[in-house]
């Protein structure tokens, strides 16, 4: 025993110990990071890249170059999960209804950036090396690699302030579609930069343009056979726990043949997604939230990684400029571009007025596309590109989320997408309580109190002595029997027919907590009472109900309002 013991401690190493260690203080500090950033209106994304640069490569070093390589597959792990929550919003008659407004804006914020970019890079650059073929070459490369969006960091703030309406739907549909369109962009300025330096071999040349293409069809073929296997497995079952192990399953082998033939993973689970919520209409919804219940500290633990792996202490005076110009360039480009598609596509005044500032973040495509440049084009001008695509995504990652707050505010779109179970954990009992409900004092007699009755539409009444202290509550069934029993005189009293009050909330109660505290004694009404239990108001479950649907339904209202601002 004690020989199975100790091989089993030998094999467990310091470096095992550290990954756990790491992991924990990953999650644990970039939630507290992602924690105080809100506090400050700041989006929580931010926080968490922060803590990563503080724990990282450019900071204390906690998390080396060895741990962030070991935790690669939770990077794997995240992308897949955002891939799939944007795919779940491509629907049919979204498509349907907005993919020509969507192919306008998605070309002309995706090429106008390129042209940019191009033209700005091959210009300093022509200034700085003073050789036009290798600044136009590293211009191309570069331009290509600034269509791309990342859909991470936008769709996490989206989720964070509960966001619905045009501008909403535009972002996901946009970052939904924007890889397709850098991986093509990527292979044409590849062929192009290959015959202006003259480095590269035609098969070389040939590959960078067919690779993307077949990442691309790859991905959907993947995405959709995931998709199909995984909606005939949902179609069988109802259980949450079931649902949430098919579809983690499915993510992970998705990622996993992904990865094991180069096809773009976050296509796949993006078909994926699509293929989900357009074939299984109903049980998706189901699933889509379950899985989004699971994310929360896979995303956090991958922006803590994304901020740990930023090395920002090779930068020279030439990588600065560039960067620089490639920042706005990429900036104006990006801004200008999705204003004219938005304008050309008659979409609402919202999304013409704050696309521009929703399509700034750029990380791990635009990172991939940058080491893939560095292989087809190894030495200078792919050393150029991974230095300025990893420092300027640092930036566009701290600045993007926060953009994409303001614009969201502006545009009136937060807080549009609550749902039920929203509301009841962020009100009080204050909030939705009667606070002036019809009183029955202990001493009234039954003439009265069948008036109070007959003037008000509840369907309880709180019974309280002089001072209004909570004695117990009445109800008309409570006066129905009465009135079947036999002997019925005037002799009654409030205290006579009054039921004992099981339980009562105070008015700072949570309204979960009530609605749980409800359900427990499987009660209809909940008395609101103070520290000396005097009344202070009174809630009916139906009242809860109606009231929570109407708040729904003016969010749903407010947000198909917007739709009609063009």
């Amino acid at each position: 025993m004690l020989e199975i013991l100790n091989n089993l401690f030998t094999r467990i190493t310091l470096t095992h110990l550290n990954v756990l260690l790491l992991l924990g203080l990953a999650l644990f500090s970039g939630t507290v990071g992602g924690r105080l950033f809100q506090k400050i209106h700041i989006p929580q994304v931010v926080g968490y890249i922060a803590i990563g640069i503080v724990i990282g490569e450019s900071g204390f070093n906690i998390v080396d170059h060895e741990t962030i390589l070991a935790l690669q597959p939770f990077n794997y792990f995240a992308l897949v999960l955002i891939g799939f929550m944007i795919g779940g919003e491509l629907k049919r008659d979204v498509l349907q209804k907005y993919g020509k407004q969507f192919l306008y804006i998605l070309l002309f914020e995706g090429i106008t950036a390129f042209l940019l970019v191009t033209l700005s890079v091959t210009i300093i650059g022509g200034l700085i090396f003073k050789n036009w073929a290798f600044s136009c070459a590293l211009g191309l490369l570069l331009g290509a690699i600034s269509s791309a969006t990342a859909p991470a960091a936008t769709s996490e703030v989206l989720r964070e302030y509960k966001t619905r309406g045009p501008l909403t739907r535009t972002v996901l549909g946009i970052v939904a579609l924007d890889d397709g369109l850098a991986l093509f962009l990527f292979a044409v300025a590849a062929s192009l930069a290959g015959v202006l330096v003259g480095g590269t071999q035609t098969n070389s040349l040939l590959r960078a343009f067919i690779n993307p293409l077949y990442e691309i069809l790859g991905a959907f073929i993947i995405g959709g056979v995931a998709g199909f296997v995984l909606t005939r497995m949902l179609r069988k079952y109802v259980e949450e726990s079931r649902l949430l192990a098919f579809s983690i399953g499915t993510l992970l082998i998705t990622a996993g043949l992904s990865l094991f033939i180069h096809i773009d993973m976050l296509l796949a689970a993006m078909t994926l997604g699509a293929i989900v919520v357009n074939f299984t209409p109903r049980k998706s919804k189901d699933v889509f939230k379950v899985v989004e219940g699971f994310t929360p500290p896979i995303y956090v633990l991958f922006f803590v990684l994304v901020g740990a792996k930023l090395n920002l202490k090779h930068l020279t005076s030439t990588v600065v400029i560039i960067g620089i110009t490639y920042l706005l360039a990429r900036t104006g480009g990006k801004a200008l571009g999705a204003y004219l598609g938005a304008r050309i596509s008659r979409a609402p005044k919202s999304v013409q007025k704050y696309l521009p500032l929703c399509l700034l973040s750029q990380a791990g495509v635009a990172i991939g596309l940058s080491i893939l440049a560095s292989h087809y084009f190894p030495g200078e001008i792919g050393n150029y590109i991974v230095l300025i695509i990893t420092a300027t995504a640092f930036i566009l990652e701290i600045i993007g989320p926060a953009m994409v707050r303001i614009a969201l505010m502006r545009a009136k779109e937060v807080g549009l997408n609550i749902t039920e179970e929203d509301l009841i954990y962020k009100m009080q009992a204050n909030e939705l309580m009667d606070k002036t409900p019809p009183l029955i004092y202990r001493n009234m007699g039954l003439t009265t109190i069948l008036e109070i009755l007959s003037n008000n539409n509840n369907l309880y009444f709180p019974v309280v002595d002089e001072n209004k202290k909570l004695l117990g509550v009445i109800s008309f069934d409570n006066i129905r029997n009465i009135f079947l029993e036999s002997g019925l005189n005037e002799l009654l009293l409030a205290v006579d027919v009054m039921d004992a009050a099981v339980a009562s909330v105070s008015p700072e109660t949570m309204v979960s907590a009530l609605k749980e505290t409800l359900n427990k004694y499987n009660l209809e009404f909940m008395p609101v009472v103070d520290k000396d239990k005097l009344v202070v108001g009174f809630i009916e479950r139906r009242m809860l109900n109606k009231f929570i649907t109407t708040k729904i339904m003016e969010l749903q209202r407010h947000a198909d309002s917007l739709e009609a601002d063009v």
